[in-house]
């Protein structure tokens, strides 16, 4: 999706510390004098800082007197060219938009909540989100769905917070439990972009029988012989255990380029040739498996960056990156390989972001992702 005015270019910074607070002066002296013109600022810390966030923040404002902040904790965390995963880590991003353009929003809870929420401000309606997600909201999926309906573009990205602890967010405030980012008005440009690191193995099948999870038929013949078809002699055998390798994809219907949600095979019955996932699955819808490895995940991302480039018609000022927990040094090796593939495909921009528990593009959550989005 392509959807202006950006004021000058974003400031950022990153940095690895064993206090906060050294984090926090570090990330300060890169972004410079980079804050005087920024209004709104992005700050994500890895979940080591989490008990400390709400201090982060408010110690962020009072530095650079930006007045608006939104952002989460992850297990890793992004930056230009950087990943930091276990380790305490925060990323700064200052963004210089007109009052305008943008407002914060605060955390909902509900479907009620946002069909109540104020989406607009003054003469501005909400057009573009940018949202972090609490993963224990049992209404996720319809929050994220409902938020994106009330935008003019009907797009939103973002991430699922990811700890080991407490599943904080900040949006002008502390909070945990639900929703919560920065609406943009359509003053700002964005270009935005996800990849899903999978290659599909055969072509889609109908599911002809299923019960809840458990998909027992597909296109009149037993699910697991037609997955072990699909899967070929390398898996085919035993299909449960290639190391996540394996994987079922769910089109998402009305997409005209063959996007689909990838979801995890959660078991296998080898006597009734039954195939559980994690997802309800119903009679009458299409499904494909696929396989995520190293090789398909690195050509997807580069795919990815090429498709976003061909509609740039200038250097963008600053970009986010929502990448999935299952990633990063997991799957694109150690050494921030799958940062630093971005940021040779990009230059040398500003990014931050973090690594999710889910990701969120369009009006959906997606799992095994990378969200891209640049701002023009």
């Amino acid at each position: 999706m392509t959807t202006s005015v950006v004021a000058d270019s974003f400031a950022f910074g990153h940095a690895g510390a064993p206090g906060w607070r050294a984090a926090a002066d570090a990330c300060l002296q890169q972004c410079g004098a980079g804050v005087r013109n920024a209004s709104l600022g992005f700050v994500y810390a890895t979940d080591v800082f989490a008990d400390s966030f709400g201090e982060i923040v408010e110690y962020l404002r009072r530095h650079t007197g930006i007045a608006h902040w939104t952002g989460t904790v992850g297990v890793g965390i992004c930056a230009s060219g950087r990943e930091y995963l276990d380790e305490p880590a925060l990323a700064v991003m200052c963004c210089a938009f007109e009052d305008s353009a943008f407002r914060v929003l605060p955390p909902l809870r509900s479907p009620r909540e946002v069909a109540q929420a104020r989406m607009g401000w003054g003469n501005h309606d909400a057009h573009f989100a940018v949202l972090h997600a609490d993963p224990g909201n049992r209404s996720l999926t319809s929050l994220v769905r409902e938020i994106a309906g009330r935008t003019g573009s009907g797009f939103v990205v973002g991430g699922v917070t990811s700890s080991r602890g407490r599943f904080l967010q900040y949006a002008d405030g502390l909070s945990e439990g639900g929703v919560s980012g920065v609406l943009f008005s359509e003053e700002v440009t964005v270009a935005t972009r996800l990849t899903q690191g999978c290659s599909p193995l055969g072509s889609r099948h109908r599911v002809t029988d299923a019960h809840q999870n458990v998909l027992v038929r597909l296109d009149g013949r037993p699910a697991l012989d037609v997955l072990r078809e699909d899967a070929g002699p390398a898996h085919g055998q035993n299909p449960g255990s290639p190391g996540g390798y394996l994987f079922v994809g769910l089109p998402v219907d009305g997409s005209d380029t063959g996007d689909y949600v990838v979801r995890n095979l959660v078991g296998l019955d080898a006597r009734g040739k039954m195939v559980a996932v994690s997802d309800r699955m119903q009679p009458g819808s299409e499904i494909l498996f696929c396989r995520r490895d190293r090789g398909t995940a690195s050509d997807d991302l580069m795919r990815m960056l090429a498709s976003i480039r061909t509609g740039l018609y200038r250097q963008p000022r600053g970009a986010l990156y929502f990448s999935c927990l299952g990633r990063g040094a997991s799957l694109f090796g150690d050494d921030s390989q799958e940062l630093r593939m971005i940021a040779d495909g990009l230059g040398d921009i500003p990014l931050v972001g973090f690594f999710c528990n889910g990701e969120i593009s369009h009006n959906r959550l997606y799992g095994h992702t990378g969200v891209l989005t640049l701002f023009l």
